[in-house]
């Protein structure tokens, strides 16, 4: 689980050009309508991939882009892996994800549960 303050982010976001690109992959970065997504659901997106890198034991060397959290059937957030977060997770036996995102009252949140 991690949580991310939505102000305290979005004010990163602005503070450093190229964050929100560093961080998120195109797809991520926009809704299904093509708009912009905005900081809340950005807040979440990013309290989820510092979630992922808990569940893995925080090894050095994940990649920002190796974690991406896709929209899914009726709008429902689903995680993607490839990469060095998925060589990551192949060597503990992970094979499955879960994901819940939320954000209110000014927080994000995320729940990520790995399975084998």
């Amino acid at each position: 689980m991690d949580v991310a303050a939505i102000g305290r982010f979005g004010r990163a976001l602005e503070r450093s050009p190229g964050l929100a690109e560093r961080l998120f992959t195109p797809a991520e970065l926009a809704l299904p309508s093509g708009a912009r997504r905005g900081t809340a659901s950005l807040a979440a997106r990013f309290a989820a991939k510092e979630a992922v890198a808990k569940v893995l034991g925080a090894p050095g060397g994940l990649r920002w882009h190796d974690t991406e959290i896709r929209t899914g059937p009726r709008s429902r957030p689903t995680l993607h892996v490839r990469g060095t977060v998925a060589a990551a997770a192949a060597r503990q036996g992970i094979t499955s994800w879960h994901l819940s995102l939320t954000h209110d009252a000014g927080l994000a949140s995320a729940v990520v549960i790995a399975s084998s």
